[in-house]
């Protein structure tokens, strides 16, 4: 029970520090070193932690993708090709609210850590003169790029708890599909209150126009079709992009500029290492035994633990790795009740605060966090009222 009063506190420090507006990287190794004091961690298990961090993947790939991401955003705005791919969704979609959502969705696709702030920009080229606030702006961006991690394959969370819980990868995603729909029709519920009508577009589409949509075209392609990491995707597609526009070495030197962000290195840190601390402390497999030992019901284990451990690390992969190989030896184990597992594990991630593209999201349109919660956690709770009466029909009805 210690672990549960441990993990509060530093959450309730987490809270405290970014409702005052601190830097939320600084904030988040703040935590890092509380975690440490806390689980009594040995300079030994700390320094291999914080090595760890610095070598790990998902920090060089999520530098080099966030690095690259802020240099093709300055790239597509500097020569309004941002602007016209917004006006040409207008003049497809004419909806307002569809057009708003559409960038998202698209961007959704790549199955990148921290992939929403790469649609940020798109959203805000989108609502302008609409009168959004920042956390509209925020929960429509955030919350549309994640309903294709439910059930697309080219996200890993869905196939890591494929292969660990022996069910097959369609009929997993098959499962969760009335949970992505359900993210997507409760989505307006919550965001772009007073968005209605159509834009108006003054010409027809043009073929021509849709030209400005062949980076991101290719960086998809790149990414789903030929199997590229989205990291070196993006540097191809900036390089080829300096090249056709035909920058000189000074002009080059200010878009890598841009793109390099002390501020942004802090913060990926900051996620990654409290992620770290949090498994290599122990804190996570700590509380997984607690509900185990204390013979809590199959049911509340299989909400509550994936939950927690996604609201934690913030990371899908981290939930599925760290509870779905404790549910294999439980009995009763269907593929729907790991469907339910999954879901709640990433309502965790959804509603954790470190989770990189809330975080991120959060930052670029510097929206209130508490506001963007607000929308969040109402729009959650329904996608959980899914996913439990599906659990509870599917097994009265589930055939073997």
């Amino acid at each position: 029970m210690y672990d549960i009063v441990k993990i509060a506190l530093t959450f309730a420090a987490i809270v405290l520090l970014m409702r005052r507006k601190y830097n939320v990287g600084y904030v988040l190794l703040a935590a890092s070193a509380l975690v440490c004091l806390l689980y009594l961690m040995t300079p030994t298990s700390i320094l291999k932690t914080v090595y760890g961090t610095i070598t790990s993947v998902v920090t060089i790939e999520l530098t080099v993708a966030l690095t690259f991401i802020r240099m093709l955003e300055m790239l597509l705005r500097e020569n309004d090709v941002l602007k016209r791919m917004s006006d040409t969704m207008r003049g497809v979609l004419r909806k307002k609210r569809f057009v708003m959502i559409s960038m998202p969705l698209l961007i959704g696709m790549l199955p990148s850590v921290g992939g929403a702030y790469f649609s940020c920009p798109m959203v805000e080229e989108s609502a302008k003169g609409l009168g959004l606030s920042p956390e509209d702006k925020a929960f429509t961006n955030y919350w549309y790029r994640h309903p294709w991690e439910l059930i697309l394959p080219l996200y890993p969370g869905i196939v890591l708890a494929s292969l660990i819980a022996g069910v097959e990868l369609r009929q997993f995603a098959t499962l969760n599909f009335s949970l992505a729909l359900t993210m997507l029709l409760v989505g307006p519920l919550f965001s772009m209150k007073g968005v209605k009508g159509s834009f108006e577009v003054d010409t027809g589409v043009q073929k021509r126009d849709f030209t400005s949509f062949l980076p991101l075209v290719a960086l998809i392609a790149m990414v789903m079709v030929l199997k590229i990491r989205l990291s070196i995707g993006l540097v191809g597609v900036v390089c080829i992009l300096l090249l056709y526009y035909r920058y000189d070495r000074k002009t080059v030197a200010k878009v890598l500029k841009y793109g390099f962000s002390p501020d942004l290195l802090v913060l990926i840190l900051g996620v990654v290492l409290f992620k770290e601390t949090l498994e290599s402390s122990g804190a996570v497999g700590n509380l997984s035994k607690v509900f185990i030992q204390y013979h809590i019901p199959m049911l509340s284990i299989l909400i509550i633990l994936p939950f927690i451990s996604g609201f934690l690390t913030g990371f899908t992969l981290a939930f599925v790795g760290s509870t779905f190989p404790l549910f294999l030896n439980m009995p009763a184990m269907t593929p729907y009740a790991y469907s339910l597992a999954f879901a709640c594990g990433f309502i965790g991630v959804l509603l954790s605060p470190v989770h990189v593209c809330l975080v991120l999201t959060r930052e670029f349109f510097k929206a209130d966090m508490l506001g963007i919660y607000r929308k969040i956690l109402p729009a959650t709770l329904l996608v959980f009222l899914v996913s439990v009466v599906q659990y509870v029909i599917l097994s009265v009805y589930y055939i073997r």
